[in-house]
């Protein structure tokens, strides 16, 4: 059987429709609430009544989400963990699809799903390369373009732009938004980096996972309709200033050694322009 664990942040009314379509396909779903100061733990009561299955631990403040995930590693009872962010809504056969392929091979230690908009288009991030210095660096100046040419040199790690394929493949990472990842795994693996706020974690234990030698799978067939950014819409300088943030620790702790110094210096200075550009933009936005 599998637990899941939800980290919630004012996820609302999606938090109720989350835990709905999976109530009946798993043993325990713990959610670790960061300090949310809407409705949605209340929704949750008033919908899921002494329900036996759920359990609520609830943060004094906003740990972040590597933080609260190990929270909730430290209460799951099953040998299956269900990582999922509250604004997912699951199909009823896509956890079992993800189970299934991740108990086919011993050496698979996670898998996610298909991630899909409202409007049933692939998202991206749930099946990707790791966006190495050179690769980010590709993508920030539009290199990728140059990609049907040299597309070993300039190439995108943004799969999604890829065919999808028909049976699960094997990828370099997948998003924390859905996965599903093996407890032994994980005792091997180590948790959740908890220097990471919020975004580049998941990269982080994928590449930690793969490093360890464990098997990352996508599975096509397995479906989430996923509204990307609901928990974070509400702040997003805030959300972009730790996504930043977390690309350079994510840089600095994997790469430093293998690039020059000059190459991280410019990854630097675009992540830093890139987040100055993005602030710029939403400080505009709100200030009308």
């Amino acid at each position: 059987m599998i637990t899941v664990i939800i980290v919630n942040y004012n996820a609302g009314q999606f938090l109720v429709e989350c835990i709905a379509s999976i109530l009946t396909q798993v043993r325990q779903i713990i959610i670790v609430d960061n300090a949310s100061d809407d409705n949605s733990l209340a929704l949750c009561e008033q919908q899921f009544p002494q329900e036996a299955k759920l359990t609520i631990i609830r943060n004094a403040e906003n740990l972040g989400f590597a933080t609260a995930c190990n929270i909730g590693i430290k209460q799951a009872k099953t040998k299956q963990l269900l990582f999922l962010n509250p604004d997912c809504r699951l199909e009823t056969n896509t956890i079992k699809q993800l189970s299934q392929i991740l108990d086919s091979d011993n050496k698979i230690g996670m898998v996610g799903a298909l991630l899909l908009n409202a409007d049933g288009s692939e998202q991206g991030g749930g099946r990707r390369a790791i966006p190495t210095p050179w690769r980010s660096l590709v993508r920030a100046f539009g290199f990728y373009r140059f990609a049907k040419y040299w597309p070993k040199l300039f190439f995108d790690f943004h799969l999604h732009q890829q065919p999808l394929p028909k049976k699960p493949i094997e990828v370099e990472a997948i998003s924390g938004a859905c996965m599903l990842v093996k407890s032994e795994a994980i005792t091997e693996v180590g948790l959740w980096d908890e220097g990471y706020f919020l975004h580049c974690e998941d990269l982080d234990w994928c590449l930690r996972f793969w490093q360890k030698g464990w098997k990352i799978l996508f599975v096509p067939d397995a479906k989430v309709t996923h509204a990307l950014g609901v928990c974070s819409k509400s702040r997003p300088i805030f959300v972009e200033w730790h996504k930043h943030k977390g690309m350079m620790r994510f840089y600095r702790k994997f790469f430093r050694q293998q690039y020059s110094w000059g190459l991280m210096g410019w990854v630097a200075v675009g992540v830093w322009l890139r987040f100055s550009l993005i602030a710029i933009y939403y400080s505009l936005r709100l200030s009308k």
